[in-house]
């Protein structure tokens, strides 16, 4: 098979990693037996689960910028909206024994990239020394008409 036009660097920089990351993460077969899926009773009507447990990992999905009390987007825009997020993801890394410094991961998904620098501020404060690997993507929309999403991986203390 002949590739064109950079194809080689799209091999290497799109398949190349996700072998590393696959064979970086594995789970011995204790660790394997050991996956919970969290549904907390609140979210039991929810499409996924709040977090899964795998071993001493602790998988979060994307986390959005609601008011646990009333499941609305906190008003206020990019910046209260992160904040929010963040506070979600601490208490449901606490809720199941980790913490945020205990955060290895985190990916953000931002409705409008423009926004970057504005969350970025308020994302610094929840992680003000030891600061996860992260990654950023702009999206073309997020559930709810969000600004932004967060997921994250920590490790159970």
């Amino acid at each position: 098979m002949k590739l064109k036009d950079g194809g080689f660097l799209i091999l290497v920089f799109l398949v190349l990693p996700l072998g590393l990351f696959s064979s970086l993460v594995k789970f011995s077969a204790a660790e394997k037996s050991q996956i919970v899926f969290l549904h907390p009773p609140e979210k039991s009507q929810a499409p996924f689960s709040e977090a899964v447990r795998v071993g001493q990992w602790l998988i979060l999905s994307g986390q959005l910028g609601r008011d646990p009390q009333t499941g609305q987007l906190v008003e206020g825009g990019i910046e209260a909206e992160t904040k929010q997020t963040l506070e979600n993801i601490k208490r449901t890394l606490e809720k199941y024994g980790s913490s945020l410094d205990r955060v290895v991961k985190c990916t953000v998904m931002l409705a409008d990239m423009a926004e970057w620098e504005k969350m970025n501020r308020v994302y610094l404060t929840y992680f003000p020394k030891n600061r996860p690997a992260r990654s950023a993507f702009g999206v073309n929309g997020l559930a709810g008409g969000a600004r932004v999403e967060i997921e994250c991986w920590a490790i159970i203390e």
